[in-house]
């Protein structure tokens, strides 16, 4: 379209980035998990509880919402997107602060202390750290590090490990479903050089992993083993910055993984995660529509050839003064932003 007008906007704290799924958009605010037609935000439906949210995703066309209770987000229900009827529950042990990784397959809540993955029934397929509840002893092979950031694809979980006694970090790749569920099958752990290092991205043929100090992207293959590594000309502030909930901002796209690096969006390949293209001073990863991508900056929209980062044109948007950061996301021609704590739909 030529320009993008407001046309619905609605509380969504509880989402770290629009959630849209099954033709529904998804919305969570205090304890209440809402549905809604993404073309005139009318509610199709409404689950809620005497909880707080802690978290609300999406993955297999249905809405998963983590509650808080007592000191954990332990209470998870699944939603069927389409319709709001309640399709699984269960007891989780997820940390504060969690946020969910899917990978189509499965999805990880992401914590300091403790990872828990599930498959789509809710049945937990993996959990790898400090076990609050642990059975069996000596099966979790490091349970005292804690956990930067977390990525997942293709039924692997890879995550940032930084424990006693070691100046570095380790990167580490897990089975989503290994044989038994409390214990943890590793594909690889390979150390890293600095202990502030992040896991941006993971796709079926390898991790990128950031190195604050060295300023680099370093790339490695399926099984762990270095490939390459790139300089990155990013200013200090977006080298250090600690992602909140363990998740670096990217959004996947049909030819690109997007990376929000605070000042900037970097487009990496899905085949391997080379960098293709940069463009400067963005307030988010964006998101794929129309074959072309939009990244949002300062008084508007950037559109981008996805495959060269060419800019097309530029589109403004009127914000209403909101200058933090955009999370985007699709609902067939409807365009979605959060901004702080609300979901604004565009047409």
């Amino acid at each position: 379209p030529a320009e993008f007008h407001e046309a619905w906007r609605a509380p969504s704290a509880a989402t770290p980035a629009p959630v849209a799924t099954a033709g529904t958009v998804v919305t969570g605010d205090g304890g209440e998990v809402t549905g809604r037609d993404p073309e005139t935000g009318s509610v199709r439906w409404r689950y809620a509880r005497d909880l707080p949210l802690c978290t609300v995703g999406a993955e297999w066309e249905r809405a998963l919402a983590v509650y808080r209770k007592d000191a954990g987000c332990s209470e998870v229900t699944q939603l069927d997107a389409a319709t709001g009827k309640r399709t699984a529950q269960r007891n989780g042990d997820a940390e504060r602060g969690t946020r969910l990784v899917g990978d189509g397959g499965y999805v990880t809540t992401t914590g300091e202390r403790l990872l828990n993955t599930w498959r789509d029934d809710l049945v937990k397929s993996m959990e790898f750290g400090r076990v609050y509840a642990q059975v069996n002893a000596g099966y979790q092979p490091r349970p005292n590090c804690r956990y930067g950031t977390v990525a997942a694809a293709s039924g692997r979980v890879g995550v940032i490990e930084r424990c006693p006694g070691r100046s570095g970090a380790l990167l580490t790749v897990l089975k989503a479903a290994p044989e038994e569920s409390d214990q943890p099958e590793q594909e690889f752990s390979q150390p890293l050089p600095e202990r502030g290092a992040k896991l941006v991205a993971m796709v079926p043929g390898g991790s990128a992993v950031l190195l604050p100090e060295a300023k680099e992207l370093v790339l490695f293959d399926a099984e762990g083993r270095e490939r390459t590594r790139y300089p990155l000309d990013l200013p200090r502030s977006d080298l250090d910055r600690e992602p909140r909930g363990g998740v670096m901002p990217t959004v996947r796209g049909p030819w690109n993984v997007y990376w929000f690096t605070g000042s900037r969006t970097m487009a990496l390949s899905t085949a391997d995660l080379t960098p293709q293209w940069t463009v400067h001073n963005t307030r988010g990863a964006g998101t794929s529509y129309a074959g072309r991508y939009l990244a949002p900056i300062g008084g508007g929209l950037a559109v981008l050839d996805p495959r060269s980062g060419d800019t097309v044109r530029t589109i403004a948007v009127d914000r209403d003064g909101h200058r933090g950061p955009i999370t985007m996301a699709t609902a067939g021609p409807v365009l979605l932003e959060r901004r702080g704590d609300e979901v604004v739909a565009l047409r």
